[in-house]
Parts: structure tokens; sequence; C-alpha cells
């Protein structure tokens, strides 16, 4: 049961993916550990491959429609492929376990990480669901170059701890700071995710997908089918909605998995 519910996930993983332009990782991690029992340097290191493969497979339709911001993309990712791949393959491996002591309470690495990943989705939702209107703009994030590359910076090294994709912060940064539009902001998202996602994983010397190529298979292509729905989602819902939606959702989830961590270490 418990695998069927973790891949009835993969499908609420991929239309995430395809919907919100993020939301994959917050889906993926989750669910490799509590659904099948791994641990979270693992789950992390598969999330890079699952979400970046699934991403990759929702663009055709986000480039064929036009909202791919490919200066923005180029900007923002360069600045993260290079902390995700830093990140990943020097820094998860140097950690600690357990990564420190408090009194008597001893914190472990992997619900240090997964506590670390749920704050940094409530922080996220906190700036998606705040009543702040960004403007579009034609040249969008040419004003805005140094915040870009420093939250690219950020985001990659996010990205190579957590195993998350991302989307969760790259959507509100392009959105509220580069002045993207949300369904534009969805796409370019995509293409981020994708290219961060593949290059964290290129960096993790930990974790080896032949040990894990058949729940992989069959997660994959589910999730796959998820973004492809998520995408035909997408078109018919206003991009002013998606906005807030997203923002409950990642809260939702974020303060899950806190109760769930904090009721491990009790």
């Amino acid at each position: 049961m418990m695998e069927v519910a973790g891949y009835l996930g993969a499908v609420l993983m991929g239309i995430s993916l395809g919907l919100f332009g993020g939301g994959g990782s917050i889906l993926s991690v989750p669910i490799l550990v509590y659904l099948f029992g791994l641990d979270a340097i693992s789950a992390t290191g598969l999330s890079l491959f699952i979400v970046g493969t699934t991403s990759a497979a929702g663009l055709t339709n986000y480039h064929r429609q036009g909202n791919i911001e490919w200066r923005t993309a180029a900007l923002f990712g360069g600045a993260s492929l290079l902390s995700v791949f830093a990140t990943r393959r020097w820094m998860v491996p140097a950690l600690p376990d357990p990564l420190f002591h408090m009194g008597e309470l001893t914190v472990p690495k992997d619900t240090a990480i997964l506590g670390l990943f749920a704050v940094v989705m409530v922080l996220a939702a906190w700036s998606m669901l705040r009543k702040r209107k960004a403007v579009p703009t034609k040249d969008a994030g040419k004003d805005q170059l140094l915040p870009l590359l420093l939250i690219g910076l950020a985001v990659g090294v996010l990205t190579g701890l957590l195993g998350a994709g991302g989307g969760f912060v790259i959507v509100p940064a392009l959105v509220v700071i580069a002045g993207v539009e949300m369904k534009k902001a969805v796409g370019t998202s995509l293409l981020i995710i994708s290219a961060n996602a593949f290059i964290g994983f290129l960096g993790d010397r930990q974790v080896h997908l032949i040990d894990h190529a058949p729940l992989l298979f069959m997660f994959i292509a589910l999730a796959i089918g998820g973004i492809f729905v998520g995408g035909l989602l997408a078109k018919r819902i206003d991009g002013n909605r998606l906005r807030p939606a997203f923002g409950w959702f990642i809260l939702t989830m974020g303060a899950y998995i806190i109760i769930r961590e904090l009721y491990t270490l009790s």
C-alpha cells in the first residue's frame, strides 16, 4: 500500500511541475523518504535525477507557447549550475552524522536536511502569498542582474543540499524580482530546474542509479505522464490564480514535514 501511494504521488509530482513550474522535489523527496523508506541522502540524490528528467520532458509545451525567458534563464541558471555541482560534490559528503547536538538532543543529518527543506518551503510560500504585485517587463531581469545572480547561487546550494529542483524558490524569484509573468516563470523554471538537477546529480558521488533502477523507471514514467497533464491544465487556468495556489500548496507540504520531523525528535 505504501508503494501504491508513492507511485500515485509520482503522478501528482509531475502534475505539480507541469502546472506550477515547481513542487516536484517538494513531493519527490518526502515520497522517497516516507513511502519508499529511503534515507535523506539517497532520496535527495535520486530526486535530482527524477525531477531533472521530468522537467526536461515538460519543456516542449512551454517552448511551443513561447513561455520561456531564455535570457533570464541563462543569468539565473548559470550561477546556480556552479553552486549546485560544488554543493553536491563536496559539501554534502562532508556533512557529519549526527549533524549537531543541542544539550541531550541529537539531530541526525537526515532530520536536519529535511527540516531545512521544510523551512525553505515555508519561506517560499510566504513570498508567493504576499499581496505584492509583480509587473512583467519586456526585458525581464535586465535591471536585476545582481539579485538574480545571487539568488541563482543560493538556489544552487539548496538544490545540491536538499535534492530540490528549486522551483519553489525560482518561480517566486522570477515573478517578484525579475517581473516575469507567471506562466513564463513556470516555463523558465522548468528549464532551470532541469539543468540544475542533472548537474547536481552528476556531482553526486554517493547515489548510484543502478541501485534503484526498478523504482526510478516506474516513478519517472508516471511523473512524465503527470507533467503533460499539468501542462494541459496550465493552458486552461489563469496565471494570476496559479500564484496563490502554488503558495498554499508548498506551505501545506512544508508544515507537514516540520511536524513530522519534530515528532521523530521527541
